[in-house]
């Protein structure tokens, strides 16, 4: 495998993650493989979305800040009860930062992240945007009146992981026009099924009506 592509950060950029680590502190977070190793024994469904699921899909290496686990609402306290003592649990809302134990046993808002880490003295190893669910089933975040069976939204790799669908990735880069977000559509167009393409191109512009992507969707 090649060297992983470094992204291109600004000055600013530079700033705003020193900041952010001296405010909440640093992050050393799993690999895909080390993630299904926490992951073992869990009982309800799991799959990783964000950078991770684009490289997946591609085939082509990229840099990684984090990893990006995600699982439905309703399964947040069987999360929980997996992780047990062995790691401490925060839920992130908007940059609000609350311990999720017994004593706060909700997230602060199911479309909130859970952060996870072993103590206060140890980094932050997994970021896991939590995925609502209508009934149990997925619910897209940015368009809440679709909902569907996990299995439809999801794929399972070679190394027997379940990723998010590329073009549902997609979506949700398209709202964060990011330079890595960019190149991340360049890199998965063209490996898109015709129906997939339309999907994306068609719900971007429903949400994004002027969005950038669009004529590189063209």
């Amino acid at each position: 495998m090649s060297a992983r592509e470094p992204l291109p950060r600004s000055a600013e950029e530079i700033a705003e993650d020193e900041a952010f680590f001296r405010r909440y502190g640093a992050w050393a977070p799993l690999d895909p493989a080390a993630l299904r190793e926490f992951m073992a024994g869990f009982p309800r469904p799991w799959w990783i979305v964000g950078g991770w699921s684009i490289e997946a899909f591609t085939g082509a290496p990229r840099e990684h800040e984090d990893v990006d686990l995600s699982i439905l609402a309703c399964d947040v306290p069987a999360f929980r009860e997996h992780v047990g003592d062995r790691w401490h649990l925060w839920s992130n809302h908007g940059g609000t930062l609350r311990p999720l134990d017994d004593r706060f046993p909700e997230p602060l808002s199911v479309e909130s992240q859970i952060w996870v880490r072993a103590s206060a003295h140890d980094p932050w190893v997994i970021d896991l945007p939590i995925t609502p669910d209508c009934d149990g089933l997925w619910t897209n975040k940015r368009m809440p009146g679709q909902v569907a069976p996990l299995e439809q939204v999801t794929w399972v790799a070679g190394d027997g992981i379940r990723y998010l669908n590329p073009e549902i990735t997609l979506l949700y880069k398209a709202a964060l026009q990011r330079p890595k977000d960019d190149r991340d559509l360049d890199r998965t167009w063209p490996l898109l099924a015709p129906t997939a393409r339309t999907w994306l191109r068609e719900t971007v512009h429903e949400l994004y009506p002027d969005h950038a992507w669009l004529e590189r969707m063209a």
